[in-house]
């Protein structure tokens, strides 16, 4: 299991958008990425993400963190 750098919601939104994942929508301060096979993301538009939080996200959109970290 890989180490999780801090990233920004942004940052990671942008990794997201490299497997496939597009901006749906804004609803407050999260942002709701869509994939038409995965599963839908909601990621939080603060300036640092939560170790845990980002792990969540990645296992949620079916990748390995080993994945995610290589398109950073």
């Amino acid at each position: 299991m890989g180490i999780l750098p801090n990233l920004s919601g942004k940052d990671a939104v942008n990794i997201f958008q490299k497997f496939g994942y597009a901006v749906d929508h804004q609803t407050g301060s999260h942002m709701i990425l869509f994939h038409p096979s995965r599963s839908t993301l909601s990621v939080p538009n603060h300036k640092e993400l939560a170790p845990g939080l980002l792990r969540g996200l990645i296992r949620k959109s079916g990748l390995t963190v080993e994945e995610f970290l290589r398109e950073k």
